[in-house]
C-alpha cells in the first residue's frame, strides 16, 4: 500500500512541477520527497537538526520500499549559493558574509562530541557512504587506522610512499579529532535567500569522519569559482599536508 501511495506522489509531483535534480520530486508548494536514499542521510539530518542549529530542511515523513528509503522533506525555496555566486551580482562584502557564515556552522559541526575517537561511521555509527571512496556504503571504522588503510585499498604503511608518495603516508601515521562532517560542504548544497544561508543540504556522505575531512572533501570536484575557495580558505581551519595527500589518493 505504502509503495502505491508513494508511486502515484512521485508520479503527480513530477507531472505537477517537473524534475528538481536527480532522486528529487516536488510533490506540493512546500514539500519534497528525495530518494532512493541511503540511511546515512536520514541519520545526519535528524542528528543536525536535534544536535545544532544549523538550518537543515525539515523531515516530515520517510517511506522504506523494496529495501530502499524515501524521506519526504521542506521545500526549501531560494537559490543555491552557487548559482547566486557565479552570477557576478555579490560585492566582495556579501561573498565574506556567505563564507563566515559557513565557516560558524562548520564549526558547530566540528564541536560536536563524537561518541569514540577515531570511529568513521554514519551518525547512528552505521555504514557511510561518499563518492570519493566509492558508489557502496562503507565501514563503519573504529580508528583512523582502519579508515586510512581503506582509503589507501590496504596497501601498507611502509610501501606507500613508493605507490603514492610522501604525504599520503605522513598523514596516514597521524592521529585525528573525530568530527561530525557534511561531506560535501560546497556552494551548490548551500541554499541562499536574502543573504542569508537558509538551509544546508544533500547530507547523503555525512558522519563521523577524521578532522580534515569536510576541508579537503570541499576540494573534490572541484568548481569553477576560484575566489570561493580563496574566501574559504582564510575562514576554515586548513588541512594543506592532508589535502595534498587525499588529492595523491585522489589520483
Amino acid at each position: 500500500m505504502t509503495s502505491l501511495f508513494l508511486r502515484a506522489r512521485l508520479w503527480l509531483g513530477k507531472k505537477r512541477f517537473g524534475f528538481l535534480g536527480p532522486g528529487v520530486v516536488r510533490v506540493n508548494e512546500n514539500r519534497i520527497i528525495k530518494g532512493p536514499c541511503g540511511l546515512a542521510e536520514l541519520e545526519g539530518l535528524r542528528y543536525v537538526a536535534q544536535n545544532t542549529s544549523i538550518p537543515v530542511p525539515k523531515v516530515y515523513r520517510t517511506y522504506c520500499v523494496d529495501k530502499h528509503v524515501y524521506i519526504e522533506m521542506e521545500f526549501i525555496k531560494g537559490n543555491t549559493l552557487h548559482t547566486v555566486w557565479s552570477s557576478n551580482t555579490l560585492s566582495p562584502d556579501e561573498k565574506r558574509s556567505f563564507v563566515e557564515q559557513v565557516a560558524a556552522y562548520m564549526n558547530q559541526l566540528r564541536a560536536l562530541d563524537p561518541p569514540q575517537q577515531g570511529v568513521v561511521a554514519s551518525a547512528e555509527l552505521g555504514q557511510c557512504l561518499d563518492y570519493r571512496v566509492g558508489y557502496h556504503p562503507f565501514g563503519p571504522f573504529h580508528s583512523n587506522e582502519e579508515f586510512h588503510s581503506f582509503l589507501r585499498r590496504h596497501i601498507l604503511l611502509d610501501d606507500s610512499t613508493q605507490v603514492y608518495g610522501e604525504s599520503v603516508t605522513q598523514c596516514h601515521t597521524r592521529q585525528y579529532r573525530t568530527c561530525f562532517s557534511h561531506g560535501d560542504l560546497c556552494p551548490s548544497n548551500l541554499m541562499v535567500r536574502d543573504g542569508r544561508i537558509v538551509a544546508i543540504i544533500d547530507w547523503e556522505f555525512a558522519g563521523w569522519y577524521p578532522e580534515y575531512w569536510d576541508y579537503t572533501k570541499s576540494h573534490f570536484g572541484i568548481l569553477h569559482i576560484p575566489d570561493w575557495y580563496v574566501e574559504f580558505e582564510h575562514a576554515v581551519p586548513r588541512y594543506d599536508d592532508e589535502l595534498a595527500a587525499e588529492r595523491a589518493l585522489w589520483r
